[in-house]
């Protein structure tokens, strides 16, 4: 789900802000916003040259489209108040996190339990199974192997050092 609101012309510069500036500064007044639901969070905010700037949130048992409208709005009349960007030249989307996106949090893990995920490592080699617990340190997957009476159920401990990404996989 994405709510997008245009922007009012299309600068080529980010107005000697650079970008990690505007991202936390971003980040600070989203957290504000946040502070009043408790089981919403953010995950992550980016900017595009063009001062597009995209915001994910997500919720401990899903987000829906009005209350991504609902912060839509309030940030973008946060940053227009603020004057971050000169003649409101900027476009603001607020958005979930959709299944082509990683997970990036701790939490978001804890929120996925029991799904299936493909988690691909710093070597590049792929694990694919059931996300089954997530600790500080890590996360535990469940993968099998085999059919029938060759089949074979394992858990594998995965470090969050050792994840290059991890992405939910939808099984029907």
């Amino acid at each position: 789900m994405t709510i997008r609101r245009e922007r009012k012309s299309f600068p080529s510069s980010l107005y000697n802000m650079q970008k990690e500036t505007i991202i936390q500064a971003v980040e600070e007044k989203m957290e504000q916003l946040l502070a009043e639901h408790p089981n919403h969070f953010l995950v992550e905010v980016r900017v595009k040259p063009t001062n597009n700037i995209k915001v994910f949130i997500d919720a401990d048992e899903g987000v829906n489209l009005s209350v991504l409208i609902d912060y839509n709005r309030k940030l973008y009349k946060i940053l227009e108040a603020d004057g971050m960007f000169p003649d409101g030249d900027f476009s603001l989307e607020v958005s979930s996190p959709g299944l082509d996106e990683p997970l990036k949090l701790r939490r978001q893990y804890t929120k996925n339990l029991g799904r299936f995920v493909e988690v691909t490592l710093n070597d590049s080699t792929k694990k694919e199974g059931k996300l089954i617990e997530a600790a500080e340190d890590g996360i535990i997957v469940e993968t099998e192997t085999g059919k029938g009476k060759k089949k074979e159920v394992k858990q594998e401990s995965v470090l969050f050092s050792d994840i290059k990404t991890t992405k939910i996989q939808v099984k029907f």
